[in-house]
């Protein structure tokens, strides 16, 4: 069977309209010989005629078939703009604008390959051209499902779950992100705590040490005010005295000596230094942690 490059539906509803195109030929055909026939039983009735009567036959018959064609023609036109509507309606339904291409209309090759189609449509079966023509319809489109429905529908449904999988990737990304910026955020408040603490603890540890070395100064001041005190006063009595001066000298340098050697091994002094060297490593290990 030959094939014009369509589906196997749509070729199909081509041998219905070329059914009912054969049949409206035919039937032209058959006015046209009636148009004869009617002039043999009519006028030709005498052997012999002039030329005026034999001119006014044909001319009679030529406006009878003329016009008996021309109204064929215009139907046949009329015809094809209904068909063209109805597919114009079924495309407009999709929001589809279909393109003709006149020039394709009397292209020789195109007609030959529909001729072809014809005969082999047509070869095998008995052509009944007074049986009544069947109209061909276009399949509504509120009637049964469509091929190019169910393709549509499907491949909505498919894009539909692709969107689905995606959004349920995107909400676990998403929760998950969530989750993380909650921990950090913790981990943040937690650090900014512990910071503060540490500043604090510190900040506390500076100033009982400030406090420390204040009252270990204001100690070592009285301390040596009371040496200066001493110091004046044996001065005094050093002036008094001129005849005991190198004595007195003597035992003033002793007792300096002595004093400073016991005022180191005081347990005051010892603490004090042992408390300045540890506050002064705590000093240095909390600049190194604030630091960091």
């Amino acid at each position: 069977q030959a094939e014009l490059g369509i589906n196997e539906h749509h070729q199909n509803e081509v041998a219905s309209y070329m059914r009912f195109a054969r049949f409206k030929r035919g039937m032209c055909l058959k006015t046209v010989d009636s148009c004869f026939q009617n002039l043999k039983d009519s006028r030709l009735v005498e052997e012999t005629f002039t030329v005026d009567e034999v001119i006014d036959m044909l001319d009679g018959l030529q406006s009878v078939v003329h016009s008996e064609v021309e109204s064929e023609l215009i139907n046949t036109t009329y015809t094809n703009v209904l068909l063209l509507r109805q597919l114009f309606s079924q495309a407009e339904k999709w929001y589809l604008k279909l393109q003709t291409d006149v020039s394709d209309l009397e292209n020789r090759e195109l007609l030959d390959q529909v001729a072809e189609f014809e005969r082999s449509e047509y070869t095998s079966s008995n052509e009944k051209s007074t049986a009544d023509p069947i109209k061909p319809k276009l399949a509504p489109l509120n009637e049964g499902g469509s091929e190019l429905l169910n393709k549509t529908v499907a491949h909505l449904q498919e894009e539909n779950e692709k969107l689905k999988t995606r959004l349920r990737t995107i909400e676990t990304q998403a929760t998950a992100a969530l989750d993380e910026k909650s921990k950090l955020e913790k981990s943040l408040r937690d650090l900014q705590m512990i910071q503060g603490d540490q500043k604090n603890n510190a900040n506390q540890d500076i100033t009982e040490l400030e406090n420390k070395v204040a009252a270990l100064k204001s100690q070592f001041e009285k301390t040596l005010n009371d040496t200066t005190a001493n110091q004046k006063f044996l001065e005094e009595d050093l002036m008094t005295t001129k005849h005991d001066l190198l004595r007195v000298q003597d035992q003033l340098s002793t007792a300096e000596k002595e004093l400073e050697k016991k005022f180191q091994q005081t347990t005051a002094y010892r603490n004090m230094k042992e408390i300045l060297t540890k506050k002064n490593e705590q000093i240095k290990d909390l600049r190194r942690r604030l630091s960091k």
